[in-house]
């Protein structure tokens, strides 16, 4: 199963924040048209899928670690501390990454005001002029005549 097609904790934020489903989106993003903040946007929700499935491939270790049907001799303290210490890194990075995910929809401009293309910067155009000469009455000493 691909990033995109993994569903996240803010599915329904994105969705809603660029009116269209994630996968829609995915497809949207590839084109030269898409807005950064799009663009954005997918890249943290695909860092954020990777790290809700980390966190739930330890959490199902654990549970499988401590069912009620498990014989009590195969639990291993060390084995749990490990767990403990990799959920802890999971929750981490998946907070961070909604959280990054949440401010950057929080501070985008709304989506009506996201130009249809990239914006299109024009170059200054470089003239080149002779300087004028300057004036007698400007202060400027009177040129020199052989």
């Amino acid at each position: 199963m691909s990033v995109a097609q993994k569903p996240t904790s803010r599915d329904q934020v994105l969705e809603q924040a660029f009116g269209a489903p994630v996968t829609e989106l995915y497809a949207q993003a590839v084109s030269p048209a898409a807005y950064a903040a799009l663009q954005r946007a997918l890249e943290l929700r695909s860092f954020l899928a990777l790290a809700e499935e980390q966190v739930a491939r330890v959490r199902e270790r654990v549970h499988d670690a401590t069912a009620a049907d498990r014989d009590m001799g195969e639990l291993s303290a060390d084995d749990l501390r490990m767990d403990a210490a990799w959920l802890e890194a999971a929750l981490a990075g998946r907070e961070g990454y909604a959280v990054a995910l949440d401010d950057l929809l929080r501070t985008m401009p709304p989506v009506s005001e996201h130009s249809p293309r990239p914006a299109q910067f024009t170059q200054p155009k470089i003239t080149a002029t002779a300087p004028a000469p300057a004036s007698v009455r400007a202060g400027a000493a009177p040129a020199r005549r052989p």
